[in-house]
């Protein structure tokens, strides 16, 4: 990991794993996309838990973005609505911020296939907290 953005560096990590790919970062806006294969429950629809892990990597990347180089955040609320399936393509998520403060930082995401029909809405909260010295 580099010191300017550890949250750059996905080797190894549960984001290389699912194949989750970061396009644009700020902490106004953060999107990604994930395949839909490989990340399905057994009737071959896009597993919840896969949406889940994908909004909060998009809002936990905002909101260490907002956070600054010398904090950290750290999802302490996540709830997800299913709207509909998705069954092959990719998945694609934007995170917006709903409150940007100095401890908590929350965000919206929605998560739609590839024709733009909305899958799921997300909010994620996240701690901002002092990082941690290196041990």
């Amino acid at each position: 990991m580099t010191d300017a953005n550890p949250i750059l560096d996905t080797t190894g990590t549960l984001l290389e794993r699912m194949g989750i790919v970061l396009e644009e970062m700020s902490p106004g806006r953060v999107t990604a996309h994930m395949p839909v294969a490989g990340n399905t429950q057994p009737y071959g629809l896009l597993h919840g838990g896969a949406s889940a892990v994908l909004a909060e990597t998009v809002g936990s990347v905002a909101s260490a973005l907002h956070a600054g180089k010398d904090r950290i955040a750290v999802g302490i609320e996540l709830n997800c609505t299913h709207h509909r399936a998705a069954r092959e393509g990719l998945v694609h998520a934007v995170a917006t911020p709903v409150h940007l403060g100095g401890t908590l930082a929350t965000y919206a995401i929605t998560i739609t296939d590839d024709s733009g029909a909305l899958v799921c809405t997300c909010r994620l909260t996240c701690l901002l907290r002092e990082r941690p010295p290196a041990s």
